[in-house]
């Protein structure tokens, strides 16, 4: 997190809570936009649009021949050949996975406004405390590298050769999301001590938050393999794997190759790193306590429900709306961890 001086605000028309609260409200959307990104994904909607329109893409389609030639283009990809057209996809059901694709994406461009419109007049209005205009603009960009990701994972998909998008793509895309998610928890957390107390030092991070932190990220990257390669099919029991603790994979490709794509693989360790990230996160709560009971209870809360909706996805086959709430509070999980870690990074 950027240093800014440890000082008290002395420009009287710094407005610190209102540009905190305003954060919220984005970070809020955000967690929408995860979850919407969650149902894009599980119902097979992201080649829906073949085409970046940044503009004019935020109009859907309006008259039945602009249907059809969306459709056309759709026809192109190998997803529509190797998938959904030997399965009968009518335009109808086209037009379900497109509206899906579409609100993913017009929800981005929300967003990109919410957070560009207030900030442009926080700035003008002298509103924004000494120290904090790089973070915010680090945030906006952090908005841009979002949909300028999801392009990229979109396009890795298109051609007649492809049927999913890159699961790599799909990891830095849900990544940036939850970093910058984070960010937002973080940043506001700062803005509203600075209200309370006229502290202007951020909040940092600490050796065991550090270790909580790289934890919490390799599991967030296996779940988002796990969901770009399907591997959440790979078994419907559970604490078992084909009846076994370990699931036969064949490394006859290389090491690198299977630990990155095989999905049995993938599937046994982010189930079982997620009781890595438990016990990391449990020590990290524990000691959130004794500064801070309500970061310490969501926290709790949030990891266990999360671990609860996990088993429930697997044994319920990755049944639509228990994978979606899976995935909405693992974000929920990065906006309690940044609770925390904030709370563990203040200074006394």
């Amino acid at each position: 997190m950027a240093t800014v001086a440890a000082a008290a605000p002395t420009d009287s028309r710094a407005r610190p809570l209102a540009i905190a609260n305003w954060l919220f409200v984005v970070a809020g959307m955000v967690l929408v936009m995860i979850a919407v990104g969650g149902i894009t994904r599980l119902t097979e909607s992201g080649l829906s649009i073949t085409e970046w329109k940044p503009v004019t893409g935020a109009i859907p389609p309006l008259t039945e021949e602009a249907w059809l030639k969306e459709f056309e283009l759709y026809k192109t990809t190998g997803e529509y050949q190797n998938v959904s057209g030997p399965a009968g996809m009518d335009l109808a059901a086209f037009k379900f996975i497109y509206f899906w694709e579409w609100f993913h994406r017009f929800l981005g461009r929300v967003i990109g406004l919410a957070f560009a419109v207030p900030l442009a007049w926080y700035w003008v209005k002298s509103a924004i405390p000494a120290g904090y205009k790089p973070r915010l603009v680090a945030l906006l960009a952090l908005g841009g590298l979002q949909g300028a990701f999801g392009w990229f994972m979109v396009r890795s998909g298109l051609g007649s050769e492809m049927t999913d998008v890159s699961h790599f793509w799909l990891s830095i895309h849900l990544l940036t999301a939850f970093i910058t998610l984070g960010g937002l928890v973080w940043t506001a957390l700062d803005l509203r001590r600075l209200h309370a107390t006229g502290d202007n030092m951020p909040a940092r991070f600490t050796g065991l938050v550090w270790v909580a932190a790289a934890i919490l990220f390799i599991q967030m990257l296996l779940g988002a393999w796990v969901a770009g390669l399907n591997a959440g099919l790979a078994s419907n029991t559970w604490p078992l794997m084909q009846e076994r603790l370990v699931p036969e994979v064949s490394w006859a490709s290389g090491f690198w190759y299977t630990f990155t794509h095989d999905p049995f693989w993938l599937h046994f360790l982010h189930r079982w790193w997620a009781w890595v990230a438990v016990g990391a996160l449990m020590v990290m709560a524990v000691q959130v306590k004794k500064r801070a009971r309500r970061a310490s209870v969501a926290m709790h809360a949030v990891l266990g429900t999360q671990i609860l909706l996990g088993i429930a996805t697997v044994l319920s086959g990755v049944a639509l709306w228990i994978a979606v709430a899976h995935q909405l509070v693992g974000a929920l999980l990065v906006a309690a961890f940044a609770w925390g870690a904030h709370v563990l990074g203040r200074r006394a």
